[in-house]
């Protein structure tokens, strides 16, 4: 049987017994699914020698214990950090500004509005953005001008203020 086969297998036979363990220790079904998916991921990058382990799930469960206790052990010391700063203030609805602009960005294709978002949320160059992306600088400024352009004809509407009539 094929390694990759092995491990298929393996998976299917004791993945929902895992999870339900990973839930237990954690009492939350995503943070269980994030531990299980990352004990899965090291027993997949060492399936030779978790195979040959007189109890592979165990290993499993092993690590997914030891998961959970580095998350709780990062949890305890963030929650601590808070008990001593206090809750955070409240934050308010979003401004109708934001919401006009967030709106306007969903409108554009996701390469132009991931390049406008780094350029004007992370301040980030041309070039930065281009290595970041993956793609050429030329394209990037492309995707900025361009993205620029569409966000003045989607926002023109929204920024004309009404006139004031002088019959009173």
């Amino acid at each position: 049987m094929r390694e990759a086969d092995s491990f298929d297998e393996f998976y299917r036979e004791t993945s929902a017994r895992i999870l339900r363990y990973g839930y237990a220790l954690t009492g939350d079904l995503a943070e269980a699914q994030d531990v299980v998916q990352e004990a899965y991921t090291r027993a997949w990058r060492h399936w030779r020698a978790v195979a040959a382990h007189p109890a592979p799930e165990g290993w499993v469960r092993l690590t997914v214990a030891r998961l959970c206790t580095d998350r709780w052990r990062r949890l305890s010391g963030w929650r601590s950090a808070v008990r001593r700063a206090g809750p955070p203030e409240p934050v308010g609805p979003p401004g109708e500004d934001a919401v006009v602009l967030t709106a306007a960005l969903r409108r554009l294709p996701a390469p132009i509005r991931q390049a406008i978002a780094l350029h004007y949320l992370f301040d980030m160059s041309v070039a930065d953005i281009a290595a970041e992306v993956g793609s050429p600088v030329g394209t990037v400024t492309s995707r900025l001008t361009r993205g620029r352009a569409e966000l003045a004809t989607i926002l023109a509407p929204a920024l004309r203020t009404p006139e004031v009539s002088d019959a009173e």
